[in-house]
């Protein structure tokens, strides 16, 4: 049971029927977390301009995904993994990919030195060794790139740790569990 409930359309109030109604008519439905975060109509705003505003950055929707994959696994966030699975996929990961982001190595080394500096950025807390940067700029990556891994890492540790406490109740497909 969460923590905190989701707010229904039926619920809402003025400003997050708004909010509610515009993620309903960009995707079909309004996924738990944004119902969830509705809650504070300021929070769920600014997540959702946040998000669209980094979508127009130089990293593609496949590294993106890998991202929010490594940094959710890392953070054990089941709610995450199961939504970037299957927009990992939409995206253009395969599922082994999928499973390679969450486990931290990836069988393509430009996505790899990705994954792993997402990785380290949230084991060290920000502090990513001298190691993981340069590997990152080796595979090909800008420092336009590298702020916008510490954005998209960022942000997924925000959902994640939303999740957590909120409790959200998932509503996507399981991800496969790892082995």
């Amino acid at each position: 049971m969460p923590k905190i409930n989701p707010i229904s359309l039926e619920s809402a109030n003025p400003q997050q029927l708004k909010l509610l109604e515009g993620l309903k008519a960009k995707m079909g439905r309004v996924p738990a977390i944004y119902a969830t975060m509705a809650h504070s109509p300021s929070t769920l705003e600014a997540v959702l301009n946040y998000n669209e505003s980094l979508k127009k950055g130089s990293l593609s929707p496949k590294e993106i995904e890998a991202v929010s994959l490594a940094v959710g696994q890392t953070n054990s966030c089941d709610y995450c993994v199961a939504a970037h699975t299957v927009l990992g996929k939409m995206a253009g990961l395969s599922v082994e990919e999928t499973l390679e982001c969450r486990k931290g190595k990836v069988h393509d080394p430009k996505l790899d030195s990705l994954v792993k500096l997402a990785i380290e950025i949230v084991k060290t807390r920000g502090l990513p060794s001298a190691k993981s940067l340069a590997d990152f700029h080796a595979a090909g990556y800008s420092d336009s790139a590298l702020v916008e891994v510490i954005a998209w890492t960022t942000y997924d540790i925000f959902t994640n740790y939303f999740n957590h406490i909120a409790e959200t109740v998932s509503d996507f497909p399981k991800a496969p569990e790892l082995v």
